[in-house]
């Protein structure tokens, strides 16, 4: 089991991205019309830092979110908060690796960050920077790099296969065989293995063209009957399955694709054929962090505020995602009804409840995330049959625990 603990800061800059060596047509095809943007542009950024290590079996974390915020606060604020980063960050001046986009910002954070936590049994794994709901990147620590591209559509469907009858269409899907729509949200994900930022990761022109292609097929449209939809299952899995092929064939360095048919339903597919289904679903708790082994002194140093005596709550949400063997005939990975009540059931027990007194998953540990995401584990998988491959808590926006299975 892998455990990551992420932590959200936010920062403002502007930037353009051009290359001077490069003509203005290759700057174009690199980075598209925005490259023209002669006297910059601007963006307010989300960055993700994110650790991974043991658990203290003391105090329940994995590391001090507190340290988070202000070892790699400090750096975004003095580098890259309301800079112009061509100029204003060494990193991005022309004669560095490349301008300042996605993959290259997500890079020099991680290289920035990762060395003020060598103090640390934690460590910085990876940097995932947002620049726009359409737009992310992120670094890991291996070198790797993932460019993300978002494109939505709105379109109507009957949830069917055409390798069921109409009687087992019935049975599998319910009153989803009717008529319906959704406003779909898709993310696909390139990989570089090893990203020095020289070059854009994806050109502007591969993807674009791309993704105008898809949305001209299905935007709008009742997808059972586009006709190279139609020998398929029509469900999100199935979807996914098809956007994934449509981008790969033009863009081969396609690494997975997210589909979300709703904003807490979604399907992903991997290029290495592995399909996942996800569903998020929230609660209301109250908490006090405080471990049975320190002071009271002790604790209000290492909690601070979150070690209030008369507690203090928060509006949980979780991300539930399921694996397993892909049934091709029907399109379908999991039941969605049964996935909701395994999640519901398992929540349920701490809805609006205090979490460290009327429960006894933590009586003898912190109720940290780190430890409320791996007390729910056990809970959903052996409700789901052990098919639980990620599950995610948000404790607030900008603190998520993330628990996978490794194996």
């Amino acid at each position: 089991m892998l455990l990551t603990v992420s932590k959200r800061l936010e920062f403002s800059a502007s930037r353009r991205l051009f290359v001077p060596d490069w003509s203005d047509q290759e700057n174009l095809i690199a980075f598209g019309p925005e490259t023209r943007a002669r006297y910059v542009t601007g963006r307010n950024y989300d960055a993700y830092f994110v650790f991974t290590g043991p658990v203290n079996p003391t105090t329940g974390m994995l590391i001090n979110i507190s340290k988070i915020k202000e070892r790699a606060g400090d750096v975004v604020a003095k580098k890259f908060d309301h800079k112009f980063l061509n100029e204003q960050n060494p990193a991005f001046r022309p004669a560095a690796a490349g301008p300042p986009t996605p993959e290259n910002i997500a890079r020099q954070l991680y290289l920035d960050v990762a060395p003020l936590f060598s103090d640390a049994e934690a460590h910085l794994c990876a940097c995932h920077l947002s620049e726009t709901s359409q737009r992310s990147a992120t670094f890991y620590a291996d070198g790797a790099c993932d460019s993300n591209y978002g494109f939505d559509f709105s379109a109507a469907r009957q949830t069917r296969s055409p390798h069921l009858s109409a009687e087992e269409n019935r049975q599998v899907f319910g009153d989803a065989i009717s008529p319906h729509g959704h406003y779909y949200r898709a993310r696909v994900a390139f990989r570089a293995d090893k990203f020095s930022g020289e070059s854009p990761l994806v050109r502007h022109h591969e993807i674009e063209s791309t993704l105008h292609s898809l949305r001209s097929e299905l935007d709008h449209r009742f997808l059972n009957e586009v006709r190279a939809l139609k020998d398929r299952p029509m469900t999100t899995e199935s979807l996914a399955g098809y956007l994934f092929e449509r981008v790969n064939a033009n863009v081969p360095s396609l690494h997975r694709i997210r589909l979300h048919e709703r904003d807490d339903f979604f399907a992903e597919f991997w290029k290495d054929k592995n399909v996942f289904l996800g569903l998020g679903m929230g609660f209301e708790a109250a908490h006090r962090l405080r471990a049975a082994g320190l002071s009271e002194t002790e604790n209000a140093q290492l909690y601070g505020k979150c070690n209030n005596p008369l507690g203090h709550g928060h509006s949980y949400f979780t991300e539930t995602t399921v694996g397993g063997e892909y049934d091709a005939r029907g399109g379908t990975l999991f039941d969605f009804l049964k996935l909701r009540s395994a999640i519901a059931a398992s929540l349920e027990p701490w809805q609006d409840r205090h979490l460290d007194l009327e429960t006894e998953d933590f009586r003898e540990s912190p109720s940290t995330g780190e430890n409320i995401v791996r007390a729910l584990w056990p809970k959903i998988d052996n409700r789901v049959g052990q098919r639980l491959v990620r599950l995610r808590l948000w404790e607030t926006p900008n603190n998520r625990f993330t628990l996978r299975r490794t194996r």
